[in-house]
């Protein structure tokens, strides 16, 4: 009898509940979190979200992280209504909605970036203007929240898409080094752009979780609008591909961030041709310096022409529309002993061979930059 009142006592005991687990998704967000170096208590963050499923996993994600403890954060949630679609004031309302069910504060802007006539024709130079209002939208709502970090959603299916893209245009190595997961906002802030999806998620993975939050995500139909190269690229070339390696999106990945090893040790060495190939460097202030072609032909021809490339960006500030080709063609002015030729480069700038130097030059009214310290690359 007194065995059984024992066994009794023992089982009326109150069993004590279990503690929450985090989801697999918001773990490997973390685990991305810590091996990035990110801060993990006591700073303002810019999450930016758009309503899609990528973004709107991440949010949930790192809300999921704040209230299990795992990360002490001030969020603030960014959107930026490009006004492109009739439903993107419905997105707007949505994510603010969303910010506030989760509590967080939620900063919407409308931009102005609605086409004119011929606008299929004009699709790439759209989505450009529209990604540059976006960043600088973003990089101003951080400021305003003295945030030093602006996260963004990009996933594994999205760095796969930029190399494919940039694989057709010929870029170079560091442009088939994909996007990176951590870069400057702008080259003179101290905002840092972070992409912590892009290095283990997919699409599908933030669509999953999504559903396990119950929360039915935007659907942004201009992602199925063909005029689009990265669309056609994700909807024809992607899956003809898979039929090839089911896994080609890793396969990308692990390629691209291979050839950014290579290329971090190229442009150390580019760097050092550069500074010794920079003619009167004591103008600088007022000019771009010439480069002597003598120094540059004493390097192989991968190091001259990230020497170049280097030469380019620091003078014009970006390296837009610039690619393989142009380098090429700027190359071919260190041969043989004739002067007077020309490069041509995007948007009027040049290069031009003269007494042994080339000399980088812009049409009338864009400004140059002298060429001082290294820009840090992204």
């Amino acid at each position: 009898m007194a065995q059984r009142d024992n066994e009794l006592m023992r089982n009326s005991k109150p069993r004590r509940s279990r503690k929450p687990r985090l989801s697999a998704f918001a773990a490997q967000l973390l685990e991305q979190w810590r091996r990035l170096a990110l801060p993990t208590s006591e700073a303002n963050i810019v999450v930016a979200v758009s309503g899609g499923a990528d973004s709107t996993a991440l949010l949930l994600a790192l809300d999921e992280l704040i209230k299990m403890n795992q990360l002490q954060l001030n969020l603030t949630v960014g959107h930026l209504d490009h006004a492109l679609r009739p439903a993107s004031s419905h997105d707007a309302l949505w994510v603010k909605e969303l910010a506030k069910g989760l509590g967080c504060e939620a900063v919407v802007a409308r931009a102005n970036l609605k086409p004119g006539p011929g606008a299929k024709k004009q699709s790439e130079n759209l989505e450009q203007a529209a990604r540059k209002a976006r960043y600088e939208f973003l990089f101003k709502t951080a400021v305003k929240k003295h945030a030093g970090y602006v996260l963004t959603a990009h996933t594994l299916d999205d760095q796969a898409e930029t190399i494919l893209m940039r694989l057709i245009r010929g870029s170079a190595a560091e442009g088939l080094s994909g996007t990176p997961a951590i870069r400057k906002l702008k080259s003179d802030a101290n905002v840092l752009l972070v992409r912590p999806l892009l290095a283990w998620a997919h699409h599908g993975d933030t669509e999953e979780y999504c559903r396990l939050h119950q929360i039915d995500f935007r659907l942004d139909e201009m992602n199925e609008d063909e005029g689009f190269s990265r669309v056609r690229v994700r909807k024809q070339l992607l899956p003809l591909m898979k039929s090839f390696n089911n896994r080609v999106v890793e396969a990308l990945s692990r390629t691209a961030s291979l050839l950014n090893e290579d290329a971090e040790a190229l442009a150390d060495e580019a760097d050092r041709l550069l500074e010794l190939a920079l003619v009167d460097p004591n103008n600088i202030e007022t000019k771009v310096p010439s480069l002597s072609v003598s120094v540059l032909l004493q390097s192989p021809a991968a190091v001259r022409r990230r020497a170049l490339r280097e030469w380019i960006l620091r003078s014009r500030g970006d390296l837009k529309r610039l690619e393989m080709v142009h380098l090429v063609a700027v190359e071919k002015l260190l041969e043989g002993d004739r002067g007077g030729r020309v490069a041509e480069l995007p948007d009027g700038l040049k290069v031009t061979r003269k007494r042994g130097m080339l000399e980088l030059s812009a049409k009338k009214g864009l400004k140059m930059r002298p060429v001082t310290t290294r820009i840090r690359r992204g």
